[in-house]
C-alpha cells in the first residue's frame, strides 16, 4: 500500500508542474492591476482569467496526471480514461443529480456533494483510469466485437467502473468529506499552532513521499480550505490576513533557513572534503532558495543524520507558526522560492510580503546556529563528515552536465539493467522497482554525486538527483533501450529468404518462432551471437544458442535433414559450450545433402519472440557475420 501511495504522489508531479504557469500569469496580471484585479485593465483581466483556467481545473488536471503517471506505458488512452472517470463521477454525484435521486430540493442536498469537484475525486479518477488501462489494454474480444478490442475497450470499462464507484461514493463520500473537514477544522481551530503542526508534518512525510496527500487537504479544495486557490483568486471564502497561512511559513525556511543549515554543514565538514562538499551543498542551497525545491539539500543529510532532519522538521513547524501569527501572508503556485515570492507581491491575499526579509534572516541565523551546534555536539555524519571508507568512493557530480557518466554509475549501482523492473522519476527522484535488492550497491550510487538513496521497501529504490532528474532518467532509459537492442548475425554466407517461403509449415507459419531463412552458399556454419550453445543435436542438423541478452536462437540446417542421421554433418563445437559470434559450430557438405534429395534452406528462428517488441528482418545476400535480425526487447 505504501508503494502504491508513493506512486500516486509521484504521478501528481505531472499536473503540479503546470501550476507555475498559473503563478506567472497571476503574478503579472496582479502587477498590472493590483487594485482592480483585472477590472481596470483588459490585459490584466486576460492574464488572470488564463491563470484561473488552470487553478479552477486542478481536480481535472489531477485526474489526467495520475491516470497517465500510473499507466504502465503512459499511453494517452489512460488520460482519456481518467477524464471519463472524472466526468462520470462528478456528474453522477453533482448537487442537482443527488437532489433528483432523493426527490428533495437542491438546498437540502448534503454539502459534501457541492464539493464533489475536488482534488481527492480527481486523484481517485486517475487511479480508476490507470487501473482500467493497465488491466484491459490488451483485451481480445470476439470477431464481431473486435473493433472494441485492446485500448478501445478501456474507456468503456472505465465508464462502467466509475458508475459502480459513484454508487459507493454516494453513501460514503459525505462521511469522508465530514472527516476531512473535521481534520481541517481542528487544525484551523488551533490557529498559528495548527499551521505549525501542518508544516512540521509536511516535512516529516517527505521521506515516505506522502506529503502530497496532506497538501491536498490544505492547499486545494478537498475539504473547503483551498489555501492556494483562494490566495491567488481572492474568491469567496478568502480572508485577508488568514488565507495563505499554510504557505507563508515555508518561505523563510526554504529561501533562508535551509541555505543557512547548508552553510553550517559546510563549515563543520572535514577540511579535506570541503571543496567536494561545497559543490553538493551549494547546488542544493541554490535550488532551495531560487525554486523552493528542497529535496536535494534535505536528502543530503536526511539519512546520514536523521536526528538533524527531525530538528529541521520541528524548526519548520516553529517558523510556520510564527509566520501565521504575524501580519504577513505570501503564497506560491509551485514552491516557496524566490520566483513565487516575487510573483505573489500583488496577489489579492498578499499581506506585507517584505516581512520575509527580516524573518528569513532570522531563520538563516537560527538554522545555522542550531545545525552547527547539533552537528558538533552529537558528531553527526553530515556531508563531508562521513567515515573515510564512505567518503572516499569516487565521485561523479551531476552538476557538470555529464549525464551519461552519472547515469551509467547509477545503473551499475542499481545492479544493472537486468535488475530494474520499473523505471520512473518525479520532481527530484529516480524511482525504481528492482528484482533483487542484494544487487543494489548504495556506495556506487552515491559515488555518482547524488543527494541520497531511499529504500522505502525491499524492492523499491529511489535515487535523489535533484532538479536535473529528468536528464539523468532519460539517459538511463536511453542506455537501457540501447542495450535492449540485439543484433543476430547470419550463421552462414548466402541469400536471405522470407520465412513464409520455407516449404515446411512449422517454420513458414512461425509455429516455433519468428525469423528468416538463408539459402547457404557454402557449408560453414557459425554462432550468430555471443551466448551458450544450449542445444546441439547429435545429428548436427540443428543447434540452439541462448544469447547473453536473453534471446533463444534456433538454426535448423535444411529441412527434414534429421533423417540423414548425421551424414554430411561434421560437428565442431560442444553442447553447453560458451561461444562468441563467429565461432564455428558445424561444417556441412551442402552438395551431399542436395544429392540426397533434401532442401538446404536454413531457417534462423527467434524461439522466444514474445520477449521482443520488434523483430526487424533484413533481406538480400549476406556474408556470415552480417546482421540479419535486429531484436528490440519490450520496455519495462
Amino acid at each position: 500500500m505504501m508503494k502504491y501511495l508513493q506512486k500516486i504522489g509521484k504521478s501528481l508531479m505531472l499536473p503540479v508542474a503546470v501550476l507555475p504557469a498559473a503563478g506567472i500569469l497571476y503574478g503579472i496580471g496582479y502587477w498590472i492591476d493590483p487594485t482592480g484585479w483585472g477590472a481596470n485593465s483588459v490585459a490584466a483581466a486576460f492574464l488572470i482569467k488564463a491563470a484561473s483556467a488552470i487553478i479552477d481545473q486542478i481536480p481535472l488536471l489531477f485526474a489526467i496526471g495520475v491516470s497517465v503517471g500510473m499507466a504502465k506505458d503512459r499511453d494517452g488512452t489512460s488520460a482519456l480514461a481518467g477524464i471519463v472517470a472524472y466526468l462520470m463521477m462528478t456528474t453522477l454525484l453533482s448537487t442537482g443529480a443527488v437532489a433528483m435521486y432523493k426527490g428533495i430540493d437542491v438546498s437540502e442536498v448534503p454539502a459534501a456533494f457541492g464539493r464533489i469537484q475536488n482534488a481527492f475525486i480527481g486523484i481517485l479518477s486517475g487511479v480508476i483510469g490507470s487501473e482500467c488501462y493497465n488491466r484491459f489494454r490488451d483485451t481480445k474480444l470476439p470477431d464481431w466485437l473486435a473493433f472494441f478490442s485492446g485500448k478501445r475497450c478501456v474507456a468503456i470499462v472505465t465508464a462502467m467502473t466509475s458508475i459502480v464507484v459513484a454508487v459507493i461514493l454516494y453513501f460514503i463520500w459525505p462521511i469522508i468529506y465530514a472527516a476531512l473537514v473535521a481534520f481541517g477544522t481542528a487544525i484551523i481551530g488551533l490557529g498559528p499552532v495548527g499551521a505549525g503542526i501542518y508544516a512540521m508534518l509536511n516535512r516529516a512525510l517527505i521521506p515516505l513521499g506522502l506529503h502530497h496527500a496532506l497538501n491536498a487537504v490544505f492547499w486545494f479544495d478537498t475539504a473547503g480550505i483551498n489555501d492556494l486557490g483562494l490566495f491567488w483568486s481572492g474568491a469567496e471564502g478568502a480572508v485577508k490576513g488568514v488565507t495563505g497561512q499554510y504557505m507563508t511559513g515555508f518561505f523563510p525556511v526554504m529561501m533562508f533557513g535551509l541555505p543557512g543549515g547548508a552553510l553550517a554543514m559546510y563549515h563543520t565538514a572535514k577540511d579535506s572534503r570541503k571543496k567536494k562538499t561545497a559543490a553538493l551543498l551549494m547546488a542544493g542551497a541554490f535550488a532551495s532558495f531560487f525554486t523552493g525545491i528542497t529535496e536535494p539539500l534535505e536528502f543530503s543529510f536526511m539519512f546520514l543524520a536523521p536526528g538533524l532532519y527531525i530538528v529541521h522538521a520541528v524548526l519548520t513547524g516553529i517558523f510556520a507558526a510564527a509566520c501565521a501569527a504575524m501580519s504577513f501572508r505570501i503564497g506560491f503556485n509551485f514552491s516557496a522560492g524566490l520566483v513565487d515570492w516575487i510573483l505573489s507581491f500583488k496577489a489579492p491575499m498578499a499581506v506585507n510580503p517584505w516581512i520575509l526579509i527580516p524573518v528569513g534572516l532570522v531563520a538563516s541565523i537560527v538554522y545555522y546556529s542550531v545545525f552547527r551546534f547539533v552537528i558538533v555536539k552529537f558528531d553527526l555524519k553530515t556531508p563531508g563528515r562521513e567515515d573515510e571508507e564512505e567518503a572516499d568512493e569516487g565521485g561523479v557530480v551531476a552538476a557538470n552536465d555529464d549525464f551519461t557518466t552519472t547515469a551509467k554509475t547509477i545503473l551499475r549501482g542499481l545492479g544493472g539493467k537486468g535488475n530494474i523492473k520499473e523505471l520512473d522519476y518525479c520532481a527530484t527522484r529516480i524511482r525504481t522497482e528492482i528484482n533483487d535488492y542484494t544487487l543494489v550497491d548504495e556506495k556506487i550510487i552515491k559515488s555518482a554525486g547524488v543527494a541520497g538513496v531511499v529504500r522505502p521497501s525491499q524492492h523499491t529504490v529511489q535515487v535523489i538527483v535533484g532538479p536535473r532528474v529528468q536528464f539523468v532518467h532519460d539517459e538511463i532509459k536511453r542506455i537501457m533501450i540501447q542495450d535492449n537492442k540485439i543484433a543476430v548475425a547470419s550463421p552462414v554466407k548466402g541469400e536471405i529468404v522470407p520465412i513464409r517461403d520455407v516449404k515446411d509449415p512449422v517454420f513458414s507459419q512461425e509455429t516455433v518462432g519468428r525469423g528468416i531463412a538463408i539459402m547457404p552458399d557454402n557449408g560453414r556454419f557459425y554462432a550468430p551471437a555471443d551466448g551458450t550453445l544450449a542445444a546441439l543435436y547429435p545429428t548436427g542438423h540443428a543447434f540452439c544458442i541462448a544469447t547473453d541478452d536473453g534471446a533463444e536462437l534456433l538454426i535448423h540446417i535444411g529441412l527434414d535433414t534429421v533423417k540423414l542421421n548425421g551424414k554430411y554433418f561434421s560437428i565442431i563445437a560442444a553442447q553447453g559450450q560458451r561461444v562468441k559470434k563467429g565461432d564455428p559450430i558445424v561444417e556441412v557438405d551442402i552438395d551431399g545433402i542436395k544429392s540426397a534429395g533434401y532442401e538446404v534452406i536454413t531457417p534462423v528462428i527467434v524461439a522466444n519472440p514474445d520477449l521482443f517488441s520488434d523483430i526487424e528482418k533484413k533481406s538480400g545476400h549476406v556474408e556470415a557475420g552480417d546482421t540479419v535480425l535486429n531484436l528490440e526487447k519490450r520496455e519495462m
